[in-house]
């Protein structure tokens, strides 16, 4: 498996990753930014709560007409009348009721005024809720009634049937009563009742109170409507349930309040136009601002939380679109928001049409204190912030200003900040990770260049055959090619200088063997003792193996020049390998040879020297014959492979070490432990071997068998 290179580009530019830190700090910056912006926002929130509140305080008359100077609050008894957004048809269907569901109370046996047998809730139950719209009260009744009686049409009373109680204070205080009994279904108005407290008759026909009485399958629904300065703030409504045609006796009184007496009226609470007036202004603030009274009920409100992100947007439609924003809007924007997210568009407001608020900041503005409150809405999409400032009204607290506003601003000026920062960061990243990639490459590509010249001065065989160009560049890498190329040339001399040795140390040595060789001859002549013939006979040989090694010192180079002169023949290799074969058997008596040629490699030829093929194998088979066990044979094969032709020299014997398996072919390198006495061995059999395969466009190779038996040569020839 191939190493993993950790080249110079790749570390710079991991080292480059380090700019990546300035984008992160710039990130920090902002984010630490965005704290103090939300702390400026509290503040400026305050301030305005604060200016708000003090355009309300010390100003009763707003607060005169509305329920804020009760001590306590009774629900379902102390109404809330809602800000309707469209007015109410009066037709009884209750359709126009249906964004307010969640508003509606429940009336059954817990708001029981009056009763003659046990409650039975199947027999009387119903829904009510109050509204305003313009200068109009609205109310409806979703009345559940087991047995409906409506009054008869000749009746001069209009208590002995269902019925609807009303009890209010009017615009000078007075307590007045009324009461809504139809004969059947359909348009109504209200009978005023006289003035004495326990008395149920009518007085007149009160038109301005009217509405619409429809029958359901479960009982009947009713709405009604009336100026709202017909009263003040106290009220209360009653639904009578008579079930008995016969004796028509009244069987439960179930409402808001008792409306036989004006001290146990309830309230109804409706937002005050005047102070609505005094908000209005605010709605381009940017804010949602609410006035809630003591007990918390919302007496005006002004703005959307929708809209109220503290910020006003600057950002103006552009008619053409240029080619950096482009690229901005469809692929850096994309990739900084993978980060970054974005003010939601739409969030659920749990407020919208609240009537009453709660919250520790109102609490404690309550208590005397301005305080402030962070919320998410309740889909966690935005954050939320409320300042609520008291009111003050002779030295008491008659109520709270409650301003709010979303935090989206704030995040969409720190976007807008980071993708400023990021455009910044990013070219500061791509420029310098560029540079540093360019100048990596550039150092990259001068090394490898020095590199490639180092290998093109040096072949395979560790030859100096050519030099390497100094560098003018005055940096360290020029300064390197000028030291290679130095150190080159110096080399080049000194393996000039050994090449020749051995050629120039066999020429100068063989005059002297000569001569002493021919003294030698000429002791032999003479007539010398057996004593001293012995000694001469050793003289000789020793000449002889001198003789010889000087001439296996410069077989190699002779080779290298024959090489170099020779011409090129055409032969069939199979016939000089049977040749070689057969001249072994008589050269090496006593080991054997197995020779295996497939038919069809019989006929192949080869481009090249038939004498220097022949050489090549004597040192291979040599080398077998010396390293082979006694009574193994030799076994040559030759076969056909998808290269050309492939020749197998294998022999069983001493094994080859793993670490010397791709050395044996270099020069003077030798596996012997032991000096043949008849034979010089200097270790370049198997070199000049490679020399003459490589003539013959061979690949040359040694290695251990398979079964570990022995050594096999293997040559790959081209055809």
């Amino acid at each position: 498996m191939q190493r993993f290179r950790f080249g110079i580009r790749l570390k710079l530019v991991v080292f480059s990753s380090f700019l990546f830190a300035i984008p992160w700090l710039g990130y920090q910056y902002v984010w630490e930014l965005e704290t103090y912006l939300r702390i400026g926002q509290e503040q400026t929130m305050v301030g305005t709560a604060r200016a708000v509140a003090t355009a309300l305080h010390e100003r009763p008359a707003l607060f005169d007409n509305q329920s804020a100077y009760l001590s306590d609050v009774k629900p379902g008894t102390d109404l809330y009348a809602y800000k309707i957004a469209y007015p109410i048809q009066l037709d009884g269907e209750l359709d126009d009721w249906q964004d307010y569901q969640s508003q509606k109370i429940h009336y059954a046996d817990q708001y029981l005024l009056d009763q003659v047998q046990d409650y039975q809730p199947q027999s009387l139950h119903f829904e009510h809720m109050v509204g305003q719209f313009d200068r109009y009260l609205y109310a409806m009744f979703a009345v559940v009634d087991d047995a409906v009686l409506y009054r008869p049409s000749n009746s001069l009373r209009i208590d002995r049937n269902d019925h609807l109680q009303i009890a209010m204070t009017d615009e000078h205080g007075q307590f007045q009563r009324y009461i809504v009994a139809p004969t059947k279904p359909g348009w109504v108005n209200a009978y005023l009742l006289k003035d004495q407290t326990e008395s149920l008759q009518p007085e007149r026909l009160e038109t301005r109170i009217q509405g619409q009485w429809r029958a359901t399958p479960r009982g009947y629904n009713l709405e009604l409507r009336f100026p709202l300065n017909m009263m003040s703030s106290k009220i209360a409504f009653a639904i009578v349930d008579v079930d008995d045609p016969v004796s028509r006796q009244v069987e439960y009184i179930i409402g808001t309040a008792n409306t036989s007496q004006v001290d146990s009226l309830g309230t109804v609470l409706v937002p005050s136009p005047e102070i609505e007036r005094i908000l209005k202004g605010l709605q381009y603030s940017n804010a949602r601002v609410w006035v809630v009274d003591k007990h918390m009920r919302v007496l005006a409100r002004s703005g959307q939380i929708q809209r109220a992100s503290g910020v006003q947007s600057s950002d103006s439609p552009s008619t053409s679109q240029s080619w950096w924003q482009y690229v901005e809007s469809h692929w850096l924007l994309p990739l900084y928001y993978q980060i970054l997210t974005k003010p939601p568009a739409d969030f659920v407001d749990d407020l919208q049409d609240a009537y009453a608020l709660k919250g520790q900041d109102i609490a404690q503005a309550l208590s005397g204190t301005p305080s402030t409150l962070w919320r998410l809405s309740p889909d966690s999409k935005a954050v939320i912030l409320s300042a609520a400032h008291p009111i003050f009204i002779d030295q008491q607290v008659m109520g709270a200003v409650v301003v709010e506003q979303t935090t989206n601003g704030i995040r969409t000026l720190r976007n807008k900040a980071l993708e400023q920062q990021f455009h910044f960061f990013l070219a500061v990243i791509v420029i310098g990770t560029l540079a540093l990639f360019l100048l990596a490459s550039r150092i990259s590509w001068r090394i490898r260049k020095l590199r490639d010249a180092t290998e093109d001065a040096i072949d395979n065989h560790g030859k100096i055959v050519g030099q390497i160009s100094p560098s003018h560049a005055n940096d360290e890498i020029g300064d390197l090619s000028r030291t290679f190329h130095s150190v080159l040339g110096k080399l080049g001399q000194y393996n000039t200088y050994l090449e020749n040795m051995a050629s120039r140390l066999s020429h100068e040595l063989r005059t002297p063997v000569a001569i002493v060789n021919s003294s030698l001859d000429n002791l032999s002549d003479e007539g010398q003792s057996a004593a001293s013939q012995q000694y001469i006979e050793r003289a000789k040989d020793g000449i002889q193996r001198l003789s010889k090694i000087l001439s296996n010192m410069s077989e190699a180079t002779r080779l290298e020049q024959a090489i170099q002169n020779n011409e090129r023949e055409t032969f069939i290799v199979s016939e000089v390998l049977q040749g070689c074969v057969q001249g072994y058997a008589l050269v090496y008596p006593k080991q054997t040879f197995a020779l295996h040629m497939e038919d069809t490699c019989r006929d192949v030829s080869l481009s090249g020297s038939p004498e220097l093929f022949a050489q090549m194998l004597d040192k291979i088979i040599a080398n077998a014959v010396d390293f082979s066990e006694a009574a193994t044979p030799i076994r040559l094969h030759l076969s056909h492979s998808d290269r050309g032709l492939d020749l197998h020299i294998s022999n069983q014997g001493l094994l080859l070490p793993e670490d010397m398996q791709d050395r044996l072919f270099d020069s003077m390198v030798s596996l012997r432990k032991t000096q043949s006495s008849e034979q010089a061995h200097l270790g370049l059999g198997l070199y000049i071997a490679k020399i003459i395969a490589q003539y013959h466009h061979a690949q040359i190779n040694i290695s251990n068998l398979k079964d570990r038996s022995g050594v096999v040569v293997s040559l790959s020839f081209s055809v």
